[in-house]
């Protein structure tokens, strides 16, 4: 089983994930707090941008292809190769332009 350091660079947390898991599991066996909410790559609370590596995640449905290339979702998430992720980071589309003030929740 070949298994990758994935390296939270904003906490500098680190820990080994083999390419069989998910991200999100092993921060959930290692205690690291790891946001997530649906675990099914649909809400992106999970997500983290990718800084450095490769992932596999053919089930994230809430990216773009391209999203998909930039960023993780933790939930659905596999490791390639060693990482370094920025967790709590959210592709453009979705963030809020600067300047403008966040949705408001219903």
């Amino acid at each position: 089983m070949t298994e990758h350091t994935v390296e939270f660079v904003s906490t500098g947390e680190t820990i080994t994930v083999a390419e069989t898991e998910t991200i999100l599991s092993r921060c959930l066996e290692e205690g690291i707090a790891q946001e997530y909410s649906c675990r099914v790559g649909m809400c992106l609370a999970c997500s983290a941008e990718i800084v450095e590596g490769e992932v596999t995640q053919p089930a994230a449905r809430g990216f773009s292809e391209r999203e998909a290339e930039e960023y993780a979702l933790t939930c659905m998430a596999r490791p390639l190769s060693d990482l370094k992720l920025d967790r709590g980071k959210y592709p453009p589309s979705i963030e809020p332009e600067s300047g403008q003030p966040a949705p408001a929740d219903d």
